[in-house]
């Protein structure tokens, strides 16, 4: 079952463009001289700075599934050349963020659902893994980046993040547990399907109840991984997985 932009409900302003705050870039804005600089301080690439900008728009679908991408306008939209943004355009169609046709064009990969047990399955085994290296790992700046954020999470329930909110709080969180890895290739094989997760989840947010829940539900996470209880962190990484995925089977 393949779902495209009609009929669905973007999660985020139909007129915004921020990127997640994790590895975050401005999207608004052309770059300056000195090139774009992340969430950590590290200078980007123009490629780079491309491609976190548009790996989050798609992920949050504010390119909408199906929709035609089109090099010169995003080239335009954020203050870069052709070159970035084809760079950044072959890394999101290894990532299956984006699919090529011949003589046909470039579009935002539709959202297939029955791919949801796919990733699923992959992200059940992988990501108590990286919850447990996690908890052993983490450097001192790391674990200040997982408290900063699980402190963050302590305001889910007032109320104040809307939808789109959670949803990049959510991938900030998933984010920096991967980081605190300490191992590049797991964090880089989860961040792709947690963005293919992600998308899933903002086809059906409108549909989805309890969503503060499922977002805060990473507090005693992080409170097992900044404690060093690799077990625990496991087992909690694993239950949010599978929760995530009965939540939206409720709605399909």
């Amino acid at each position: 079952m393949r779902y495209t932009a009609t009929g669905t409900t973007d999660p985020a302003d139909a007129t915004g463009t921020t990127a997640d705050p994790v590895d975050a870039v401005d999207t608004n804005h052309p770059v300056d001289a000195n090139g774009p600089v992340g969430s950590g301080g590290e200078e980007l690439s123009l490629a780079e700075h491309a491609y976190r900008a548009l790996r989050d728009r798609l992920v949050m679908l504010e390119i909408r599934p199906g929709a035609p991408v089109n090099e010169d306008q995003l080239a335009q939209s954020l203050g870069v050349g052709r070159t970035p943004v084809r760079e950044a355009l072959k890394r999101l169609q290894y990532e299956r963020l984006i699919t090529a046709y011949p003589r046909r064009g470039t579009f935002a990969t539709d959202v297939n659902i029955t791919d949801l047990a796919h990733i699923s399955e992959v992200r059940q085994e992988l990501e108590p893994l990286a919850a447990a290296l996690a908890a052993r790992r983490a450097t001192e700046t790391q674990r200040a980046g997982l408290a900063a954020v699980r402190d963050e999470l302590a305001g889910v329930a007032s109320g104040r993040h809307d939808a789109a909110g959670l949803m990049r709080l959510d991938l900030r969180v998933h984010r920096a547990v991967y980081a605190a890895t300490g191992n590049p290739y797991l964090a880089d094989t989860l961040v792709r399907y947690d963005n293919l997760a992600t998308r899933i989840w903002c086809l059906f947010v409108d549909r989805l109840p309890g969503m503060a829940g499922h977002v805060g539900e990473h507090g005693p996470l992080l409170e097992a991984i900044l404690a060093g209880d690799q077990d625990r962190a496991s087992r909690l990484a694993r239950g949010h997985v599978e929760g995530f995925e009965r939540a939206v089977r409720t709605v399909i």
